[in-house]
Order: C-alpha cells, then sequence, then structure tokens
C-alpha cells in the first residue's frame, strides 16, 4: 500500500494485480483465459449474426438473447484488453481517467445484462401464462422500449461514480486487487472521505442487481405457480422446459458474484490467487457459457446452426465443381482454351 502523504485528485496511476505468486507463468495461466476471450467474442457473435440474418429467430425470446450478446460483448471489450496487456506483456500502469472509463463501462454492461435477464424472465411469465397474448405483449416496438429502458437505467446508475471519482484524493500510485478497475476497489484506495461514494454505490447496486434478482425470482414464483395450475403431466414438463435455458443464466451470472462476495469477506486475505481467479471468473464466465447453453438446449439455434453449416457446404461445393468443370473445359481441345493454346505453340 502506498502512501497517502502525497496524494492527488484525478493524476494518480493504478498498478494492476495478477495472480499473486505466479507472476513467472503469467504467460502460461494467460492460455486458457485466451481461448476463454476468443470463444467468448466468436460464440456471441455468431449468436448475433444468427439472430440478424435468420427470420424465424425474429422473436421476443431471441430478441432478449441477442440484447444478452450484445451485452456480453461490450462487457469482453471492456475487461479483456487489460488482462491480455497485463498477462502477455506485463503492463501493469493504468491512469486514472482510463481506470475511471474502464469501471464505467464494466458496470454499465453488467447492469444491462441484469436488466436483460430481468426482461427474459418477463417474457417466460407471459410465454406461460398468457400464451394467447403473447404476440400483442411483446411486440417490436414494446421490446425496443424495454432494451432502451435497461441501457438508459444502466447508464444513469453508473454516471455518478467517475464523477464523484474525481473528487477523491488517491496516492501517486495505488495498487488494484484485480487486473481490471471496479468501483469498490478504486473507494477502497482513496485518502479522502468516502462515505457518498459508499452511498451512491450501493443504492446503484440495490436498484440494479438487488431489484433486478429480487423482481428474477418473484417471476419464477409466478411461473411455477402457474404451472402447478396445469393439469396434464407432460405440459408442465413442456412449459418448464423452455424457462432452463434461462435459468442456467441467471445462475452462471449470479453465482460468481455471490461466490466472490463470500470470498471477500471471508478468506481473501488468506488466498489472495483464489480471490483473484473468482475475479476473473465472475466476468469471464457468463459471456463465455451463455452461447453455449443456447446452444444446446435451443432446438430453433441449433437448427439455425445446421442450416448456415449446410449452406456454406453447399456453397463451397459448388464452388469448386465450378472450378473443375472450368478447368475441364478449357483442357478440351475443341473450346476457344484449347484453340488459343493450339495456335500458340
Amino acid at each position: 500500500m502506498f502512501s497517502c502523504n502525497t496524494s492527488t485528485s484525478g493524476h494518480s496511476t493504478f498498478l494492476l494485480t495478477g495472480f499473486p505468486g505466479l507472476e513467472a507463468s503469467h504467460h502460461w495461466v494467460s492460455i486458457p483465459i485466451n481461448l476463454i476471450c476468443v470463444v467468448s467474442v466468436l460464440g456471441n457473435s455468431f449468436i448475433l449474426l444468427l439472430i440478424r440474418t435468420d427470420p424465424s429467430l425474429h422473436e421476443p425470446m431471441y430478441i432478449f438473447l441477442a440484447m444478452l450478446a450484445a451485452s456480453d460483448l461490450g462487457l469482453c471489450a471492456s475487461t479483456f484488453p487489460t488482462m491480455m496487456r497485463l498477462f502477455w506483456l506485463g503492463a501493469r500502469e493504468l491512469p486514472f481517467d482510463l481506470c475511471a472509463a474502464q469501471m464505467f463501462f464494466i458496470h454499465a454492461f453488467t447492469y444491462v445484462e441484469s436488466g436483460v435477464l430481468l426482461a427474459m424472465a418477463f417474457d417466460r411469465f407471459v410465454a406461460i401464462r398468457e400464451p394467447l397474448h403473447y404476440a400483442t405483449i411483446l411486440t417490436h416496438s414494446a421490446m425496443a422500449r424495454v432494451g432502451a429502458a435497461i441501457l438508459v437505467r444502466a447508464v444513469l446508475l453508473n454516471l455518478p461514480g467517475p464523477i464523484l471519482l474525481r473528487r477523491l484524493l488517491f496516492p501517486q500510485i495505488s495498487v488494484l486487487s484485480h487486473c481490471y478497475c471496479l468501483h469498490c476497489d478504486l473507494v477502497g484506495l482513496a485518502c479522502s472521505d468516502t462515505q457518498i461514494n459508499s452511498l451512491v454505490g450501493l443504492v446503484s447496486i440495490l436498484l440494479s442487481l438487488g431489484l433486478d434478482s429480487f423482481l428474477i425470482m418473484l417471476s419464477y414464483a409466478l411461473i411455477l405457480r402457474t404451472v402447478l395450475g396445469i393439469a396434464s403431466p407432460g405440459e408442465r414438463f413442456k412449459a418448464l422446459n423452455t424457462c432452463v435455458s434461462h435459468l442456467c443464466i441467471v445462475l452462471i451470472f449470479y453465482l460468481p458474484k455471490l461466490g466472490l462476495s463470500v470470498l471477500h469477506r471471508v478468506e481473501k486475505h488468506s488466498y489472495p490467487a483464489l480471490a483473484v481467479l473468482m475475479a476473473n471468473l465472475h466476468f469471464l464466465v457468463p459471456p463465455f457459457m451463455n452461447p453455449i447453453v443456447y446452444c444446446i438446449k435451443s432446438k430453433q439455434i441449433r437448427q439455425g446452426l445446421l442450416k448456415r453449416f449446410q449452406q456454406k457446404r453447399v456453397d463451397i461445393s459448388w464452388k469448386s465443381r465450378r472450378t473443375q468443370k472450368h478447368k475441364t473445359s478449357v483442357g478440351k481441345p475443341g473450346s476457344l482454351g484449347g484453340g488459343e493454346l493450339v495456335l500458340e505453340s
């Protein structure tokens, strides 16, 4: 910890932290992280492309999935660059403005993802509770308004954070707990009074992750109540099966955050490498797993993937046959190409 005797406001340098005790092996540690990053970006990009180009996927459930993929890509773009700089180049320094900007985007995209998960829970509730009015309730304009509201909420809740940080005093050099900048980490390093910052951060979390998780649980309680009112066991199973994918990604999103919170309060100092690993996984796992879960569980996504690959194979086969046919026709004596070759010889 550096001294506060030479503290400044807005001109500090922050040092990122990798895996304590494994600094010499950062290149090897970064290999699985790099693979997760690449799969996350490719998987979410392909989900977006598939939903955009396949008219059969222009339904509320898949439009919300496209929003989720877009927020995952935003989270990847916010966290991966500093991870790669640290693990591959050993670059730990991050100026205050860049750190504050990264903090804003990380929290904003996290809140967007949480809001989209809530919207998807509402989508499943409407599909099970009001199947006949599903298309009239979740229209394209309604989903556009929901998406805009989620984005505006994320921006408004996170905008005060970087602004209030500028009034705090920090040491000239401060060591962060992770390989990216988080609000709680920066507030904990400040040399001046942070009560307002802590209060704003708490209110921001309660109005986003806290409220969303409560409403998601309420949605599933109502879904379960509706399903239990269905007479046929087969129809009950079918209704619940439509919620499995969403429930999986909700658990993937919230459980690592819960585990990290518990670890920070219990054994953070006893196992610093484990704390850093959990902190990285709670941002790496959701963008990595979300496309995999939906590719496995969604029949429409699987059919879209198969259709896309089959179309690609047909295009490659057609081009190959066309090239072979062209070579054959050029080599025949009666063809124009063959005549030209004879004249030249």
